[in-house]
């Protein structure tokens, strides 16, 4: 068998770990006394395990070290039993028995380090969850205060415009109690009301705002709620001419042609 052909068999690897068997080992080791190749290609092969061995190994506390060197220095060789059918033992050599074991410990402080990672990057996605639902949350609020306040401008835009003219509307009827304001744009006819002092109603009435025009009353629109059952600042109703009075009446959802009028809830004068 020619050198290249034992180099390229496989076997030299096997003799090297010691785990050749027993008439492979003696027929490589007569192999390395006719062949300086063979004999060259095993100590490459060993060199190159030994330097693998020692890049990757972990360094061990010094009483796993001593325990490790006693038992090399008491037991040279051990027995593997393969679990085939073959009843073939191999030797391993003193250095794998070391290099075996210190690659155990490798793999140990390799899984305890990867737990650790895996609990910090865990933990870390968490915190970022947390994270981005507090700045979603506040985000929202933001939303919600930045429209109050443009609403807030909205309605003092109305209250302090120079056009503006207030009528106060005071409850009569089913509501002695209740409260209202309109205001009256003088340059354009625009009509606004603040409902924010009106009493609730049932979800299938809703409050209708009339103006009183030469006499008659002119539907001026239905007043908006919230779904909360509270009435929004100040809203935009219909507009005409110049009004004698205003008045509101509780109507079914949707409002009327005509005022309920032993449902009037109040009434003012310009």
């Amino acid at each position: 068998m020619q050198a290249n052909d034992i180099i390229s068999s496989g076997l030299l690897e096997l003799y090297a770990t010691g785990l050749s068997s027993k008439e492979e080992t003696l027929q490589i080791e007569q192999w390395i006394k006719i062949h300086p190749e063979v004999a060259a290609e095993i100590a490459a092969i060993e060199t190159g395990l030994e330097a693998y061995a020692q890049a990757h190994a972990a360094q061990p506390g010094p009483s796993v070290k001593e325990k490790i060197i006693s038992k090399i220095n008491t037991d040279k060789k051990i027995k593997v039993i393969p679990l085939n059918a073959s009843g073939k033992t191999y030797n391993v050599s003193p250095f794998w028995k070391y290099a075996a074991a210190a690659s155990i410990i490798l793999f140990v402080s390799s899984a305890l380090l990867n737990v650790s990672l895996y609990n910090k990057v865990d933990e870390a996605g968490k915190n970022l969850e947390q994270v981005q639902q507090e700045v979603a949350s506040l985000q929202e609020s933001n939303k919600v205060m930045e429209g109050s306040n443009e609403a807030m401008k909205q309605d003092m835009s109305v209250v302090q415009s120079k056009y503006s003219e207030p009528v106060s509307l005071h409850g009569i009827g089913v509501a002695p109690d209740a409260v209202a304001k309109i205001f009256w744009m003088k340059n354009t006819g625009e009509v606004y009301i603040d409902p924010s002092n009106l009493p609730d109603v049932p979800s299938d009435q809703q409050l209708q705002l009339w103006a009183i025009v030469d006499g008659k009353p002119v539907d001026a629109g239905m007043i908006v709620t919230a779904s909360n059952g509270q009435k929004f600042r100040i809203q935009k109703m219909k507009s005409f001419g110049r009004a004698e009075a205003f008045a509101i009446t509780i109507e079914k959802k949707g409002g009327s042609p005509t005022p309920t009028m032993d449902k009037m809830v109040v009434m003012g004068k310009m």
